[in-house]
């Protein structure tokens, strides 16, 4: 009766499994279920168990993960109703059924056995823990963990939680005890061995990080300061052009000017408007190459994060809240890459303006140069024409 009992329980429960469990189900799954029946088997053959209470636990075996087709959370409970539900016209009286029920419940985290069938359930269950196999179980565990969550838990906080565990554990049976204990420890032993390699790991990383954070930060610095100084030579040389082309026009207002109605000067008129005109033109030029451009586009939260802006630059924050421009550099400031990104952005946008700055300036020394040989050439061309007793 009780192979028949057992057959027909072993049918239903791999069903069971098979049919309804999720596929999220990396450790409890038939293949922990069948490994908890055998170790029941083994606890309850050292432990002398009766051929009765043999059955009792190898049922509650069977059970103690099915509630799992229905609900992560409490599935003991759902697995003591299943068991009920099947054992109840299978021939076991009332207070086996709920024994069984009992046995499935105990082996709840957090729940302490009482009784030598509870132990051994209870050891059963957590078998794992003193097997060579523990580090690939608890490696199928994180996955279904990690599946159910929808996010990856670090490898150092599950290993940690794992060291917790096995700190935390204790066994209840004899030959668990004498058995198992000593692997456990070593399975201990292993995890933490573990996560120093991690800590090592992540000293290593963070000190070839810290050497290429060095390296990046060296190459914005030494590139930002060659740019703010080739921008500072550039407004330099428009305002020598400013104040030359200034001291000219001055000197042409009060000197030349107020000769140019004496007919005998007129061969001045020329020189004097072409000088003029280019000193007014280079001024004009100078200006523009030093003339600041500010943004009027208002920077959003969604800008920043999407790179599509670089609030170090005062002239696209200048219109941002305190407290929003707070929150930007705070974002700048835990997201390396973003930061780089705006980095990368001030360089770019520089060399922009540079190159605006320069290429104006060569305009403008290009119509300073051409100027003033226009107005010598003409000059001495207008000089020559008086001289000589030819009219212009």
């Amino acid at each position: 009766m009780h192979n028949n009992l057992l057959q027909l329980t072993e049918a239903h429960v791999v069903e069971l499994l098979n049919r309804q469990l999720s596929p999220k189900n990396y450790y409890h799954n038939i293949q922990h279920t069948r490994r908890v029946v055998a170790l029941v088997n083994t606890l309850a053959e050292q432990e002398g168990c009766s051929d009765k209470e043999l059955l009792l636990l190898q049922l509650a075996a069977w059970f103690h993960d099915v509630g799992y087709v229905h609900a992560d959370f409490n599935h003991e409970e759902q697995g003591a109703e299943l068991a009920t539900a099947f054992l109840t016209d299978k021939g076991l009286t009332p207070d086996e059924i709920q024994q069984v029920a009992q046995l499935i419940l105990v082996t709840k985290k957090g729940i302490e056995p009482q009784n030598k069938l509870e132990y051994i359930i209870k050891d059963a269950d957590c078998g794992h823990v003193g097997h060579e196999d523990f580090m690939d179980v608890s490696e199928n565990l994180h996955t279904e963990i990690s599946l159910k969550k929808g996010e990856d838990i670090p490898e150092n906080d599950w290993l940690m939680g794992n060291v917790n565990f096995l700190k935390n554990h204790r066994f209840y049976t004899a030959h668990a005890k004498k058995m198992w204990q000593p692997q456990k420890e070593i399975n201990q032993f292993r995890v933490q061995q573990k996560i120093d390699k991690l800590k090592v790991k992540k000293i290593k990383k963070a000190k070839e990080n810290n050497k290429l954070g060095r390296g990046v930060e060296t190459l914005f610095r030494v590139q930002l300061k060659n740019h703010i100084e080739l921008s500072a030579i550039a407004d330099t040389k428009a305002n020598i052009l400013l104040s030359v082309n200034a001291i000219i026009i001055s000197v042409a207002l009060t000197s030349l000017v107020p000769k140019l109605d004496n007919p005998s000067n007129a061969f001045l008129v020329i020189p004097t408007l072409v000088l003029t005109v280019s000193s007014v033109i280079s001024i004009v030029l100078s200006v523009m190459s030093t003339r600041p451009k500010v943004s009027n586009v208002e920077v959003t939260r969604d800008m920043i994060k999407n790179k599509q802006t670089n609030i170090l630059f005062f002239g696209n924050f200048y219109k941002m809240t305190l407290e929003e421009f707070e929150w930007g550099v705070d974002y700048l400031i835990e997201n390396d890459d973003v930061l780089y990104n705006a980095l990368t952005k001030d360089l770019y946008y520089l060399g922009l303006v540079l190159k605006r700055k320069y290429s104006l300036l060569r305009v403008t020394y290009t119509v300073f140069m051409i100027g003033i040989i226009i107005s010598a050439l003409t000059f001495m061309f207008s000089y020559y024409i008086i001289v000589s007793g030819h009219s212009l």
